[in-house]
C-alpha cells in the first residue's frame, strides 16, 4: 500500500485563486482525473465556489489530515488480521471540490480516494469510513482470490451497487465494532435521525426501491437512492446503503459470512437478491 498525500502541497502553497487550484490539479494529474471524471464538476464556478469555502474549512483540512494518517494503516492492518488480504493499491489524500468525500477508483483491485474538505476530524468518524473504502477494496481482494469471473459482473445494475455497499457497511461493523449504529452510515454525528427514519420505515423504503427498480433507468435511480446529492422523495439522501445492509445481513444468516461476500461470482446472483427483494 502506498498513500499519496497531495496535503502538504495543497497548505503550504494555498492560495485562493484559480491558478493555484490549477496548479495543485496538473501536479497530481491522474488522481484529479479520476475525481473530476466521476465525482464532481471540473467548471470555473464550481471551483470559485470552492476557494469561498477553504478559509473556514483550512483547520479541518488539517485535523483530518493529522488523524487520518496513521487510521489508513490501522484500518488496513485490522483487515490483514481479521480476512488476510494485503493492498497492492494507492490511497490518495486530497483536498477536493466539496464532491464525493471518499471513494473507491474504477479497477477491479481499486485505488482509494479520501476528500478531506468533506470529512469529519473525529477519529471514530474517520475509522468507520477508512473501514468502509477499504471495505469495498477487501471485497473485490476476496472475490478475485475466489476466482470470479469479473467480465460476468454487471457494474451498472442497482442490485450489483446495492450488493457492494451492504458488504462495505458489514466490513466497517467488523474493523470499526461497538459504535453508534448511525454512525457505519453517516460517517459524522448527524446520522441518528436518517437511522430512525429508515429503521421505521423498512419495508416501505423497501418496496419503494422495487417500484423504481423496474421504471427507472440506473443513473436516475443511483442519483435518488445512493448519491449524496440524491433523496429527493423521502428528504434523506443514500436510502439504498440502508436496504443493502439489510440484505447483506440477511445473505450472512442464509450462507455465511465467506460465502455471502463472494455471492457475486454465482450465476444465481440477481436472482437471489430480486427474491430477498421482493419478498413480503
Amino acid at each position: 500500500m502506498r498513500i499519496i498525500d497531495t496535503i502538504p502541497f495543497f497548505i503550504n502553497n494555498y492560495q485562493p485563486t484559480l491558478t493555484f487550484l490549477k496548479s495543485y490539479y496538473n501536479e497530481y494529474p491522474e488522481i484529479f482525473k479520476e475525481y473530476f471524471a466521476y465525482h464532481c464538476k471540473d467548471t470555473e464556478e464550481r471551483h470559485h465556489q470552492s476557494i469561498s469555502k477553504y478559509s473556514d474549512a483550512f483547520s479541518t483540512i488539517k485535523k483530518v489530515h493529522e488523524n487520518i494518517v496513521p487510521i489508513i494503516g490501522e484500518v488496513a492492518d485490522e483487515y490483514s488480521r481479521i480476512y488476510q488480504v494485503s493492498y497492492p493499491i494507492e490511497v490518495n489524500l486530497i483536498v477536493g471540490g466539496f464532491g464525493s468525500n471518499a471513494y473507491n477508483h474504477r479497477q477491479i483491485i481499486p485505488n482509494i480516494t479520501f476528500a478531506l474538505e468533506k470529512l469529519s476530524p473525529e477519529t471514530d468518524h474517520l475509522r468507520t469510513i477508512v473501514a468502509h473504502e477499504f471495505g469495498h477494496a477487501t471485497h473485490n481482494i476476496l472475490s478475485d482470490e475466489a476466482r470470479t469471473d469479473w467480465k460476468q459482473v454487471q457494474w451498472t445494475n442497482p442490485l450489483t451497487w446495492l450488493f457492494q455497499e451492504g458488504v462495505a457497511t458489514h466490513f466497517s461493523r467488523m474493523i470499526a465494532p461497538n459504535l453508534d449504529q448511525a454512525i457505519y452510515f453517516s460517517f459524522n454525528e448527524e446520522g441518528d435521525e436518517w437511522l430512525e427514519f429508515c429503521e421505521s420505515n423498512k419495508e416501505k423504503i423497501k418496496k419503494e426501491f422495487v417500484k423504481d427498480l423496474a421504471i427507472e433507468n440506473p443513473q436516475s435511480l443511483f442519483r435518488e437512492w445512493f448519491s449524496i446529492n440524491g433523496g429527493k422523495r423521502y428528504g434523506y439522501n443514500r436510502l439504498a446503503y440502508f436496504i443493502g445492509d439489510m440484505l447483506f445481513q440477511h445473505l450472512v444468516l442464509m450462507k455465511g459470512e465467506k460465502n455471502a461476500i463472494i455471492l457475486w461470482k454465482e450465476h444465481g446472483f440477481e436472482e437471489e437478491i430480486k427474491s430477498w427483494l421482493y419478498q413480503d
